[in-house]
């Protein structure tokens, strides 16, 4: 009888630790993700060696119909500068926030202008900021001498949302920007981030397109969509069943379930 209890026992701790090592394998093998899933910017082939990737979009934002711009003249002839400068002097304190900058901006027309003092209407639209900066320059230079010209482009927002570490609206200070930029301001992606499925929302005059892009491909260097536009959207896909990995994967309910087996054993013997 003994021989038996003990042959009893040994079976059920046998069972026990069956179980256990199987509920553990299940769990290790729903909450990892593979280093593939994880990396961007790869080969599709181990031996390609590529390291140069032409990308023959233009860089520089072309001027579009209901952009900002931010135009100040600074001249040692305050009075006559003040004339080109909403909101009063050159020198003033009052662009000191976005919001200030924006309401004191020249707003680009649907018609592609711009109404600059003394000018009138001015044709910007599909110019980079520069050769708008270039053409009022020359415009400034019949009636005002030595002065000093800043163009900006006020209105450079990104949306960035889903599988990133701080999704939100970020500002973007300069006339050009790409994604991989864009991502690194929310903080890189998050671990369960499907880096093939990236979405690009995209304004346009009758509304808004999608684009699909894949960072996990190199290919993404020399894409047409490797530089964002403002007011660009992002989002970035989960990966299929992210409810069942490590970060939502439901350990009290699996312990407890565990627990209650490991009684009834007990029960049983």
């Amino acid at each position: 009888m003994n021989l038996n209890n003990h042959l009893y026992m040994k079976r059920t701790q046998s069972i026990r630790k069956t179980i256990f090592l199987a509920m553990l394998a299940g769990m290790m093998l729903v909450s990892c993700v593979p280093q593939k899933q994880m990396l961007i910017l790869q080969s599709a082939d181990k031996n390609d060696t590529t390291n140069q990737f032409n990308n023959d979009r233009s860089i520089f934002y072309k001027i579009q119909p209901g952009d900002n711009l931010y135009i100040r003249v600074i001249s040692l002839d305050e009075k006559t500068a003040m004339m080109f400068n909403p909101g009063g002097s050159a020198n003033s304190q009052i662009y000191s926030t976005d919001a200030s900058i924006y309401l004191n901006s020249y707003t680009v027309s649907e018609q592609g202008t711009i109404e600059f003092p003394l000018a009138g209407q001015i044709y910007i639209q599909n110019l980079s900021v520069e050769e708008v900066k270039t053409r009022l320059q020359e415009i400034l230079d019949q009636y005002i001498k030595e002065t000093v010209l800043v163009v900006k482009l006020v209105n450079f927002n990104l949306t960035i949302l889903g599988e990133v570490r701080n999704p939100g609206q970020y500002k973007v200070y300069k006339t050009e920007i790409n994604i991989l930029e864009a991502i690194s301001m929310a903080g890189d992606l998050g671990n369960f981030a499907n880096r093939n499925e990236v979405t690009i929302v995209r304004q346009t005059k009758t509304g808004s397109e999608t684009f699909v892009v894949d960072l996990a491909s190199s290919n993404i260097l020399g894409s047409d969509f490797y530089y964002l536009k403002p007011n660009d959207i992002l989002y970035v896909k989960p990966l299929k069943g992210k409810q069942f990995t490590f970060a939502e994967f439901p350990y009290a309910v699996v312990f407890s379930a565990l627990s209650t087996l490991i009684l009834m054993l007990n029960y049983i013997q």
